[in-house]
């Protein structure tokens, strides 16, 4: 099974918000935009997170998921100087258990403070996970 989501959060650029493969729903890269246009709305290091991960969630509902439905996430800074503001912010949005995780630093250019991908597992969230002992 191969379902596109396309709502959520659109871009101006040339890619889809999401593809559902199977059980698992890809989606792209999401920055400090417009859910309209795509526009970069920029701002401070919180304002751009909070907006990805924003854009991150609408695109998620839009499939009929929350946050909780995440198990991967890569996240991408502008600069390292904002790691632990980044970790703050990312735990008031991502509940135990929290997903698996990626960051990279200094790869956004000038346009961006941030930016971050995700992999949701469909059928249940990560708190009905059975955990291995």
């Amino acid at each position: 099974m191969l379902k596109l989501v396309d709502k959520g959060a659109k871009s101006n650029r040339p890619f889809s918000p999401g593809f559902i493969a199977g059980d698992m729903l890809h989606i792209s890269g999401q920055a400090s935009v417009s859910r309209d246009d795509g526009t970069i709305i920029p701002g401070t290091f919180e304002e751009e997170m909070r907006r990805s991960i924003e854009n991150l969630e609408a695109i998620l509902k839009a499939a009929g998921l929350t946050l909780d439905h995440v198990i991967s996430v890569r996240c991408y800074l502008g600069d390292s100087a904002d790691g632990a503001r980044h970790n703050e912010i990312y735990a008031e949005y991502f509940a135990e258990p929290r997903p698996v995780r990626s960051t990279i630093s200094g790869v956004l250019g000038t346009q961006l403070k941030y930016e971050l991908d995700a992999i949701a597992y469909v059928p249940m969230t990560r708190q009905e996970a059975q955990r291995v002992e």
